[in-house]
């Protein structure tokens, strides 16, 4: 899911991540789950660590997927969540199994997003919506925090919102820029492929 050192260093900050993260913004992520053209009963939180993100939702079931399993711990523990180990490349759900998908703060980590990206498309009913929110690097802010992350020894490979859209659409999604800014969200409806 992570590059590995990535992933070692989200083991060594799970205790702190909470305390020094700020809670997700549900609304932003409502906005880009609203563009689902089927209801959404199941959802994936694709690298979601300790749920953060899956906790500024309600409604639907809702399933963490991380490589970091002291962060899984925390999700299950202080948040209560359903937490499958896994890798975003290689999802471990049959075809179809859910409604929407979400990578929070994520996909930058990803060592292969294009593989990511189709085992959505995959795991995605027809109609549903993955909902990436992601840090500009075009942005002031978004390019310091590509140089701290590379500073630190991370794998850290940054979009810019069109450039996610456009490969969103090149694995099958429908997809939108829904905000814009040092943090941004791009929303992509699965087309049915008929």
């Amino acid at each position: 899911m992570h590059g590995v050192g990535d992933v070692r260093f989200f083991d060594r900050v799970a205790p702190l991540y909470d305390r020094v993260m700020p809670a997700a913004d549900g609304s932003v992520l409502a906005a880009g789950l609203d563009r689902a053209e089927r209801p959404i009963d199941r959802l994936l939180d694709v690298g979601g660590g300790s749920g953060r993100a899956a906790a500024a939702l309600t409604g639907p079931e809702i399933t963490v997927v991380d490589a970091s399993i002291p962060m899984l711990a925390r999700a299950r523990r202080n948040r209560g969540l359903s937490g499958v180990a896994g890798d975003a490349g290689r999802l471990p759900f049959r075809d179809n199994a859910v409604d929407a998908a979400l990578v929070v703060d994520a996909f930058h980590h990803l060592p292969d997003q294009g593989a990511a990206l189709l085992e959505a498309a995959r795991v995605l009913a027809p109609g549903g919506v993955l909902v990436i929110r992601e840090f500009d690097p075009t942005h002031p802010l978004g390019r310091g925090l590509a140089a701290a992350e590379r500073a630190i020894g991370m794998d850290s490979q940054f979009l810019a919102p069109d450039a996610l859209s456009t490969d969103l659409d090149a694995a099958g999604f429908d997809a939108a820029v829904v905000d814009r800014g040092f943090g941004y969200t791009v929303a992509g409806v699965l087309e049915d492929g008929s």
